[in-house]
């Protein structure tokens, strides 16, 4: 179960979640502490157990599952995997609906729905061009639904920016798997742009969360503009599939490079009483 759930990804939710908790001004509070957990092992099962269940045609074709990047599940074992997604998501749920206001529930069950319907039926975003890249969106939910646990507000410009970055990361890091994708009959969007195409559509989204992070951080504006641009140059250069996955390793840092910056940041600022 923790291979499924994909821990070196985790950063992805609980970083999210971490960060979301900063921006309401204070470094650590017990009443996250819940929704931090769960942002852990329960919710990446959540996402990627789903995704390998209703997965098992494409992932038995594509090189990469089996590995760190993502597990190869048995048909036998797919009763089990939906046990452990109910077991360890249903008790935080029924936790949150008791002690949290409307305008967390609200996001929350917005983030759950969207990656349960990213890969079940009969939605299947991941399926659909465009609505695959964009419901990736949801990645930024926790800039959200964080604040308003704690009785704050959420600051938009980060959370419209990581937004809009999840959307441009998401396609960027398809293009590796454009020709599994094709030959199983899923048009996702790097499968209908090509990776000529996925250069200009991720370059707009990502110059959009450049924008929105200069409104917040200059120096995490700047640092995602240099990741981003790099990767974009590169994919260019070589705009194929094999370029895509040799390019992953390095959007998997994305994140961790472009976190710290913002992360440390915002701990001095906050250890100085500088922010909020």
């Amino acid at each position: 179960m923790v291979h499924i759930s994909r821990p070196v990804l985790w950063i992805n939710t609980l970083g999210t979640g971490v960060v979301g908790m900063w921006l309401t001004g204070s470094l650590w509070q017990w009443e996250a502490a819940a929704l931090l957990i769960w942002l852990t092992l329960p919710f990446n099962l959540l996402i990627y157990g789903v995704n390998d269940i209703f997965d098992q045609d494409t992932d038995a074709l594509n090189p990469r599952k089996g590995s760190l990047e993502g597990a190869r599940i048995r048909s036998a074992e797919v009763r089990s995997i939906w046990c452990w997604v109910l077991a360890t998501n249903l008790p935080f749920l029924l936790y949150f609906v008791m002690t949290l206001p409307a305008a967390a529930l609200l996001w929350i069950a917005l983030y759950v729905l969207v990656f349960v319907f990213y890969s079940a039926p009969p939605f299947r975003f991941k399926a659909r061009a465009y609505l695959d890249s964009i419901s990736n969106a949801a990645y930024a939910f926790p800039l959200v639904f964080l604040p308003y646990a704690l009785g704050a507000g959420p600051v938009w410009p980060a959370a419209l920016g990581l937004m809009a970055w999840s959307a441009a990361k998401h396609t960027f890091d398809a293009v590796q798997d454009i020709e599994e994708d094709r030959e199983a009959g899923i048009t996702t969007t790097a499968v209908r742009l090509g990776a000529r195409g996925v250069v200009a559509w991720s370059g707009a989204w990502w110059l959009l969360s450049t924008v929105c992070f200069a409104l917040v951080n200059l120096p995490v504006a700047v640092v995602n503009a240099l990741i981003a641009g790099w990767l974009l140059v590169s994919l260019l250069r070589s705009p194929s599939p094999a370029t895509g996955h040799r390019l992953y390793r390095y959007s998997i840092a994305f994140p961790y490079v472009a976190g710290t910056v913002a992360g440390m940041q915002l701990v001095i600022a906050l250890t100085l009483g500088l922010y909020p």
